[in-house]
Parts: structure tokens; sequence; C-alpha cells
């Protein structure tokens, strides 16, 4: 079952439970599956890399705006926001542990055979590939420049 499909079946659930919270959340999340199976280009097709990249900016997204609502004073926003980051994360690949990232950039320097911090561009361009959805951006930039840099 795809991606796609599990949230149009969990939409039905949600509904049957009167869950509002994760209601919201996953008709937002098939907006944004839609709007991209039905974009240019792409087939009326959405492959769950693809969706996982949608799912990955919608978490982000929400997480950051939960952050600002916390910072302007406004627990009742925030705590929705939040509420519904988190649904969207449980259809997350679980997020690699720091030993596990550093394992998986080891193995890809390796394999681009980087050797100095100039190669980072190559190294970033397969590592965000490989580790999408699994790892931050951040995180994983930070790494490599620590990681090339020995």
């Amino acid at each position: 079952m795809t991606l796609f499909e599990q949230v149009s079946k969990d939409i039905v659930a949600a509904m049957k439970a009167k869950d509002k919270v994760r209601l919201d959340a996953l008709r937002n999340i098939k907006k944004y599956f839609l709007e991209a199976k039905t974009a240019p280009g792409a087939n009326d097709e959405l492959s769950d890399a693809d969706a996982t990249k949608i799912l990955a900016k919608l978490a982000k997204q929400g997480r950051d705006t939960a952050a600002l609502y916390v910072e302007q004073n406004r627990p009742d926003l925030a705590e929705a926001e939040a509420a519904q980051a988190a649904v969207i994360e449980e259809y997350l690949p679980q997020p690699l542990t720091p030993e596990e990232l550093e394992t998986a950039l080891r193995e890809i320097i390796a394999q681009v055979g980087a050797t100095s911090p100039k190669d980072m561009g190559k190294v970033m361009g397969v590592a965000s590939k490989q580790l999408a959805g699994k790892a931050d951006g951040k995180a994983i930039s930070t790494k490599v420049k620590e990681l090339l840099a020995q």
C-alpha cells in the first residue's frame, strides 16, 4: 500500500473516530499529495519517495510554526500545530540516530571518494537523496563538514 492509499484509508478511520485533529492533518497531507500528483509532468503518479519528501516538509513547517506560536505567547495555537505535526511524523520513516547517520555518511564519503571539504557538494548530493526523510538536511550538512575536516 502506497503512502497515498494509507493516508486515504486513515482519513476514513479518523472520520469514524471523530478525531478532528488527525482528520485535519490527514486532509492537509492528502491535499499536498493530490497537488503533487496533478502537477505537470507527474503523470498522475506519486512515488513513496516524493510523498516522504512532502511529509518531511509539512512536519518541519508544523514544528517551526508551533515554535513561532510559543515565541509569540500563543500556546493554544502552538498546541494545535504541534499535534498536527505529530500526526504527520507518524508517516515518516524513523529518523536515524547520530551513530547511524555517521555510519551512513562514512559509507557515502567512501563511495563518492571524497577526501577534503572541497568535495562536500558531491557528498551532499548523494547523501540528501539517500537519506531523504531519515535525517534533517542541516544535521547531514553539519556531520559531513565534520567528517570531511578530519
